[in-house]
């Protein structure tokens, strides 16, 4: 009886296994080439997000606790930061189906 058991669970944690390796593959080259987000940290009301190919920008910024407190769609370097408080936040910046995440410190 014990011998079915141990056969059973051997199969069970095989067939585990086996379905954590289909895992999808995904794109490794999404950061968006020469991008640059200055001044940082931040001490007055707008920062400069440029590119290699300086597109149209969808910018989205997150507070420490996750939270969207500033959207912005830009077609020039400059963002206007003035909502935002003194802190630190999460820039998530997509240009041409790539997006690139960074740290942007205000004070």
């Amino acid at each position: 009886m014990k011998k079915i058991y141990f056969i059973l669970l051997l199969g069970f944690s095989l067939t585990i296994q086996a379905q954590d390796n289909t895992l999808p593959v995904q794109n490794q080259n999404t950061e968006i080439s020469g991008f640059k987000l200055y001044p940082n940290p931040a001490t007055a009301d707008i920062v400069y997000v440029t590119t290699e190919q300086n597109a149209v920008k969808q910018i989205r910024v997150f507070d420490v606790f996750g939270e969207l407190v500033l959207t912005d769609r830009i077609s020039n370097k400059a963002l206007d930061i003035s909502r935002l408080s003194p802190g630190v936040y999460m820039v998530q910046v997509v240009e041409n189906n790539k997006s690139i995440n960074r740290k942007l410190v205000v004070r």
